[in-house]
């Protein structure tokens, strides 16, 4: 058994006893490869191994993934998770199926306004500064729902959900109180949307995008339904 297939199974296990510990179905909770500085070489032997999905940090990098792996693409889906400038979002548009890092309606707008009509809407999630660090993107947690209204109007995307990153310094149990709030947050967006009458915009409400390697157990005991992980599957990057 090569290395990455062994840690897929050291993974599925962590995410099935998490899931029993908080009485959920161990299909209730996405697994993302996190496959930032990774090489194409690893990323066939993810794919052998029954993987679908990967997540990127930098859109360049994304980019010539998804071009070196062209021949698989209508098998692959391909997530952003790292920030997003303004002029990096065409490409992010007509190549990517998921951003996770929205965090301000100018960048939403020309996603939509970029995704070319052949293709499905842009899957996307607003990021949520919840622990409040200065240096860390997405948006405070008392804007999140007048962006999520903004992005349920536009055209060419589908909100599905919230994103965070954790605090680096703290203990995956400390981060038990972020989780709660991105959950709750989540919560009370939905019944917004629901009482405000915008049925396009609440019934895709369902990605609760958090927990890495270190802190998935703690995510998924509290709600999450989408952990990215990196270095747990794939060992340390180059």
């Amino acid at each position: 058994m090569k290395p990455i297939e062994q840690n897929l199974v050291n993974i599925r296990h962590r995410i099935n006893q998490a899931c029993l510990r908080a009485q959920r179905l161990p299909d209730s909770v996405v697994l993302l490869p996190v496959s930032k500085k990774q090489s194409l070489a690893m990323l066939e032997q993810a794919f052998n191994v029954g993987l679908r999905a990967f997540g990127e940090n930098y859109v360049q990098e994304g980019l010539e993934k998804i071009s070196g792996l062209s021949e698989w693409r209508e098998h692959l889906q391909w997530h952003l998770i790292g920030p997003l400038q303004s002029n990096k979002t065409r490409e992010v548009a007509q190549n990517f199926d998921w951003v996770h890092t929205i965090d301000r309606i100018k960048i939403a707008q020309r996603l939509s306004e970029q995704r070319p009509p052949h293709l499905h809407p842009l899957q996307v999630c607003i990021q949520v500064n919840v622990s409040g660090e200065p240096t860390k993107s997405g948006v405070k947690p008392e804007d999140a729902l007048a962006l999520a209204q903004a992005i349920v109007a536009l055209p060419r995307l589908q909100l599905r959900g919230l994103m965070s990153i954790p605090q680096g310094s703290a203990e995956p149990e400390r981060l038990r109180t972020s989780h709660q709030a991105l959950r709750c947050l989540l919560e009370h967006i939905r019944a917004s949307l629901v009482m405000t009458q915008m049925q396009t915009g609440y019934e895709f409400l369902d990605t609760l995008s958090m927990g890495m390697s270190a802190d998935l157990e703690v995510a998924i005991e509290e709600g999450s339904t989408l952990v990215r992980v990196g270095t747990a599957l794939f060992g340390e990057r180059p």
